[in-house]
């Protein structure tokens, strides 16, 4: 494994953290262009709740992202961190990227009273939940989407 380094985002990273943004998007099948400037906003705004990491290999090049929030959890009176993305470049998995960045964001969590840390992916993520099924297995809860 190599020496790895968890930076929260700052407004200097944008070059950093814009191909790996789009190559989320990519593995996702979505257009980044309607995305790119508002996420990059919210990372920025301290106020907008969505907090973002990189992992960076010893010589500070990045190898993947992540973005989470602080959420409401009324069920259990409690709040969660929410991981809505998390990507590792595809020449860097395997070099423990993925791991660090949710158990970066596992402390992050602690250290907000969140008492869990929750992410959703597709069924088919095979690569992804090999990792994810190392922390908890998958819930039997099924995510619907609605249009407004």
């Amino acid at each position: 494994m190599r020496m790895l380094k968890i930076t929260p985002i700052t407004q200097t990273d944008r070059a950093a953290w814009e191909p790996l943004f789009r190559g989320y998007c990519a593995f996702y099948k979505s257009d980044p262009e309607p995305a790119i400037a508002p996420v990059w906003s919210w990372i920025c705004d301290p106020q907008s709740g969505l907090r973002a990491a990189l992992a960076r290999d010893a010589s500070g090049r990045a190898l993947g992202l992540v973005h989470w929030e602080v959420i409401l959890r009324p069920l259990k009176g409690e709040t969660i961190c929410y991981i809505h993305d998390l990507f590792v470049d595809p020449e860097a998995r395997g070099t423990g990227a993925g791991r660090a960045l949710i158990e970066h964001v596992q402390g992050a969590a602690r250290e907000a009273g969140a008492g869990a840390v929750r992410l959703a992916t597709q069924e088919g993520n095979a690569t992804a939940r090999r990792l994810y099924d190392q922390f908890a297995p998958a819930s039997d809860f099924i995510l619907y989407t609605f249009p407004t």
